[in-house]
């Protein structure tokens, strides 16, 4: 296979071949003009369009079907037909018009970028933490992609919570600095007086308290990259001399004189507005464009919420994989958990999670069992109904049970009849006999307690009303 990557010109019109790859040249794309029978010799994944004319043997059809993955540009109206195969882009006509011929470059190298990929899965998981399938998750990982690959100063914008250093993360991993150090620095966490000392280090001696030499956040991320979160709570007089590093790529440790070269990439993230900042002079504008070469708007939560499972099961297998437990959701959870706003985007997905995980380890978590504000969706709720044994013989544990709490001295008031026995007669009982006149008791009493009214005394008795109900039909329980 030919290492070739750009566009191929395949046209036994030798005129017009010729003019077209010329015109190709001329506005920078690198081009060769081949035969149909060397088109085979490319990898389709490197080639970028392919421009098709004339063939004396007329298969084009057949060679547009055989190379799915490249987008073909047709040349001239005889042509026309194929535009119904999916990978045709589009028709060039003579003479070659520069504003058409980039527009149709632009469309083939989009036909490219969102090309079903055979080995997606594998490049997923080229990168650390990035969970989604979403729209919105691949723009952000083409971007990276696309960033990764240059020195460019980068500016990550995004709520709290959305994962912005992950993303920063990820910029490193891919870049030509992955085997150096990747150094975050919270620029809100550090007090001002002490953030100068924390990013470029501090001579012994400079203030008090210094007895030693120390190294700043950025000569530890010499050659890699210094990660600065939070950029919109630096104070002005930082700023200015984070502006004047970016500018000459030198520094100076507190209290030194030397100066260091700063070998470092900078990416920068904030959940502010900075452009309003500016507007209030709270944030330097000349720093702003020094910093947001490159930007990426990370998404919210809210944004992509189709990608809640698949968070959601990375989550809890970072939980296992930390000695947690397991759980599992609903497909009802999940279309609830979709409803929400997530104010906290990931982070708080990651919350509930734990706490999902705390609460019901090894077991299924359906909508009633999501905290209250995260029930979006009504359902109904499974109640479990028992058989009238099960019932009963617990009633009938808890009255023996309540017997066995009492003493003669202290059991003035007996629960049914007055000749109901705490310990077994030495004659004997009908035990069938005394447990329904027992039960009619307790029912008698109850009712009798609350009036007659069947919901309040099913509700004493630990019964559904319609059970009650029956056994007051069973044994001519009734009000007259």
């Amino acid at each position: 296979m030919s290492e070739f990557e750009g566009i191929l010109i395949v046209d036994e019109n030798q005129r017009r071949a010729s003019e077209l790859s010329v015109a190709l040249n001329f506005i920078g794309e690198k081009n060769k003009v081949v035969s149909t029978q060397q088109v085979a010799e490319f990898a389709s994944f490197q080639v970028s369009a392919i421009f098709l004319g004339a063939l004396q043997n007329g298969d084009h059809e057949e060679l547009i079907k055989n190379a799915p993955e490249v987008p073909f540009l047709l040349l001239g109206d005889t042509l026309k037909p194929l535009l119904a195969l999916a990978n045709v882009v589009g028709i060039v006509s003579e003479p070659f018009s520069y504003a058409t011929t980039t527009e149709f470059i632009r469309d083939c190298q989009e036909y490219k970028r969102h090309l079903p990929n055979r080995n997606q899965a594998n490049q997923v998981r080229d990168f650390d933490g990035l969970i989604g399938a979403t729209p919105a998750i691949e723009e952000i990982r083409f971007l990276i992609q696309q960033v990764a690959k240059t020195t460019a100063n980068v500016l990550i914008l995004g709520e709290s919570g959305t994962g912005k250093e992950v993303v920063a993360r990820n910029i490193h991993l891919l870049s030509s600095r992955s085997n150096a150090p990747f150094i975050p620095v919270n620029c809100g966490a550090i007090p001002a007086d002490l953030l100068e000392s924390e990013l470029f280090g501090h001579e012994k001696g400079a203030f008090t308290g210094a007895i030693s030499t120390r190294k700043g956040r950025f000569e530890m991320a010499q050659g890699g990259t210094l990660f600065l979160d939070e950029i919109g709570d630096m104070p002005q007089q930082m700023q200015v001399k984070l502006l004047r590093v970016l500018q000459e790529r030198v520094y100076e440790r507190v209290g030194g004189g030397k100066a260091i070269k700063a070998d470092v990439r900078i990416i920068a993230a904030t959940h502010r507005n900075l452009e309003k900042m500016i507007e209030d002079e709270s944030f330097r504008e000349d720093l702003y464009y020094r910093l947001n070469v490159f930007p990426i708007e990370n998404p919210s939560l809210a944004d992509r919420k189709d990608d809640i499972p698949l968070l959601l099961q990375e989550l809890i297998k970072r939980n296992i994989a930390m000695g947690g437990s397991s759980t599992k959701f609903t497909e009802r959870a999940l279309e609830s958990l979709k409803e929400h706003r997530w104010p906290g985007n990931v982070r708080e997905l990651s919350n509930l999670v734990e706490r999902m995980m705390i609460m019901f380890p090894e077991k299924v978590v359906d909508v009633s069992d999501l905290p209250r504000k995260y029930q979006h969706i009504d359902v109904e709720e499974y109640v479990p109904e028992y058989p009238e044994e099960i019932l009963e013989r617990e009633a009938l544990n808890d009255i023996f049970s309540d017997f066995g709490d009492y003493d003669d001295d202290s059991y003035d008031e007996p629960l049914a009849t007055t000749s109901s026995p705490s310990v077994l007669p030495e004659e004997g009982i009908q035990l069938k006999d005394y447990l329904a006149e027992l039960e009619i008791e307790l029912i008698r009493q109850a009712l009798e307690r609350f009036d007659y009214v069947v919901a309040r005394a099913a509700e004493i008795l630990g019964v559904r009303r319609t059970t009650l109900v029956e056994k007051m039909k069973k044994y001519h329980l009734n009000k007259e």
